[in-house]
C-alpha cells in the first residue's frame, strides 16, 4: 500500500484491508510505511519504468533532475500512476510469495523438530 499513488490516505487504506482480511495490524502499519524518503527515489523509477510498458510508443524517458518541470510531470502522470500501481501489485504478490515461503520453512522446521527428528 506503501507504493499505490493515493498519498495520504494509504494507511487508512492498509488499515481497512488488514481488519476486512483479519491482518495482523501492527505489521501492515510496518509494511505500509515504505514510502520514507530514502526509497522514494527507487519508488519513483520503478514506477515510471513499470509504466513505459504499459505506455508502449507514448512512453515518456526520464530526464535528468534538472530538467524536471511541469510540462514533463503533466506528460508522464499517467505513465507514473500505471506504474506506480503495476509496481504495488507485483511488489505485494512477491513479498507475499516471500513471506509464505518463510513461514512455510519454519513451521517445517519446527514440526520436525517437535516429532523429536532433526532438521
Amino acid at each position: 500500500m506503501g507504493i499505490v499513488p493515493i498519498w495520504g490516505f494509504q494507511l487508512v487504506v492498509a488499515i481497512a484491508i488488514a481488519i476486512l482480511l483479519r491482518l495482523n495490524k501492527a505489521l501492515v502499519i510496518i509494511a505500509a510505511n515504505i514510502s520514507i524518503p530514502p526509497c522514494i527515489p527507487f519508488i519513483l523509477y520503478g514506477s515510471m519504468v513499470c509504466g513505459s510498458f504499459w505506455m508502449g510508443d507514448h512512453a515518456v524517458n526520464l530526464p535528468a533532475a534538472q530538467d524536471v518541470n511541469m510540462d514533463f510531470i503533466e506528460k508522464s502522470l499517467t505513465q507514473y500512476l500505471f506504474g506506480s500501481i503495476t509496481l504495488a501489485v507485483v511488489g505485494g504478490i512477491v513479498s507475499g510469495l516471500v513471506a509464505y515461503v518463510f513461514m512455510w520453512l519454519a513451521a517445517r522446521k519446527n514440526s520436525t523438530f517437535v516429532k523429536g527428528r532433526l532438521p
